[in-house]
């Protein structure tokens, strides 16, 4: 292939990417440009309001009164519940399950395999099966409507416990332990000093999907949550809708909210999220 067509097909690869950065950035933008307008310009245009302002648009009809008026119903309580309720999960979560996958993978135990069994066999089972008994165990244990009673449930999955056993199989040397043993580190040393930054990618991966899923969370918080002052967002946007009106600038204004800071997440975590989603994919 000459030179100049490898130019041309680098120009192509280049637009056809540019291209779909715009279809996936447009949604973004209306839901700014959409969270600035007011109810009665919401329907007037598809983006930006016409007006006589530059350009034939409205400019002055943009305005942040959407945030205020969020605000001013208390939402940053909601708020600030989510990111509590999130990275609780996520922090607790990591741990527990890289801990548990540790042991699982490099511990010789009487029941190991039958516990790795139990583990896979979770992974199959649909969480909206387990709804009826976590609502009925909350309930014995006196959880209800408590922070614990929320996360609790969600600080050892199945899967993060599976996801970890395979990551330390495949990035934990056993000669690396027992080299660390050999120089008197106990079994948590080893684990913290060793094993995790060995997972480091991992971890970062894991952390931002679990962190998502719980922002993310709306049926689980509903049922175990019965104060509006403990609901997370996600279920404070829902009952922004009303029954017979629905102000849709102040709804994307909470969506904005919402997106904002898990964006801001990912973008710090991106490398480790992609680093840890591909390892162990190239063998060596």
């Amino acid at each position: 292939m000459s030179a100049g067509q490898r130019k041309i097909n680098k120009w192509i690869l280049h637009a056809i990417l540019v291209l779909l950065a715009i279809v996936t950035l447009v949604p973004y933008v209306w839901l700014i440009i959409a969270s600035l307008k007011g109810q009665d310009d919401f329907f007037s245009a598809i983006f930006l309001p016409p007006g006589d302002g530059a350009f034939g648009i409205g400019w002055d009809k943009l305005s942040l009164d959407n945030y205020r008026a969020l605000f001013d119903l208390g939402f940053e309580v909601n708020l600030i519940n989510s990111v509590f309720y999130s990275a609780t999960t996520a922090l607790f979560a990591t741990l527990i399950c890289a801990a548990t996958g540790f042991v699982l993978a490099k511990h010789q135990f009487r029941g190991r395999n039958l516990i790795t069994l139990v583990v896979l066999g979770a992974l199959i089972v649909p969480p909206t099966l387990l709804l009826a008994p976590g609502y009925e165990l909350l309930y014995d244990l006196n959880l209800l409507d408590t922070s614990w009673g929320l996360l609790l449930p969600l600080i050892a999955p199945a899967f993060g416990v599976f996801l970890f056993r395979q990551a330390v199989i495949q990035s934990v040397p056993d000669e690396l332990l027992e080299a660390a043993r050999i120089d008197g580190c106990s079994e948590w040393s080893v684990f913290f000093i060793v094993v995790l930054p060995l997972v480091r990618p991992m971890i970062g991966a894991f952390m931002l999907i679990t962190f998502l899923g719980m922002w993310n969370n709306f049926i689980s918080p509903q049922i175990v949550l019965q104060t509006a002052d403990k609901q997370p967002l996600s279920v404070a946007i829902a009952q922004l809708r009303g029954v017979y009106k629905t102000d849709y600038g102040l709804l994307t204004a909470a969506t904005v909210v919402s997106v904002l800071p898990v964006a801001a997440l990912f973008l710090f975590l991106q490398k480790q999220f992609i680093s840890g989603l591909t390892s162990g994919a190239v063998k060596g």
